[in-house]
């Protein structure tokens, strides 16, 4: 998703691109995770894309939560037992702890929703709202 938002994002001239890119040096960082059993189960599972497997695995390494939003991806944290949230609920829990201001949490979904994710109308006007109301 890096790649989608911040580098295209830089490339096309997106100024809130130079924002997320930001907050990703300061905020990220990458993990590596462990070619367990689980690991080579969900990677013979063709509905997984490498990243999906690599986000599962190491939610249950660390009893951590698997951020998806794509059914198959969920429907697997389901079955493992792997605590699953999506975009929706990171973008608010950044909000929330203050890691983010609600015009950098708009910032953001603007910039997924023109690097191609969806979002319902209604859902995006409920995220805002919310966005404002936990950052007062």
């Amino acid at each position: 998703m890096y790649e989608e938002v911040v580098t295209d994002g830089l490339a096309a001239g997106h100024v809130d691109a130079r924002r997320l890119e930001r907050f990703a040096e300061a905020s990220l960082h990458v993990e590596s995770v462990a070619k367990t059993p689980l690991f080579e189960r969900l990677q013979s599972m063709a509905a997984l894309s490498d990243a999906d497997v690599s986000v599962l695995v190491h939610a249950a390494e660390t009893d951590g939560i698997a951020v998806m939003d794509e059914r198959a991806g969920r429907s697997v944290a389901d079955v493992e037992d792997i605590e699953v949230h999506g975009t929706a609920y990171l973008l608010l829990s950044c909000v929330e702890r203050g890691e983010m201001s609600a015009d950098e949490a708009t910032a953001l979904l603007d910039a997924l929703l023109d690097a191609g994710w969806y979002c319902a109308p209604n859902l995006y006007a409920k995220l805002t709202t919310t966005f404002e109301r936990l950052d007062d």
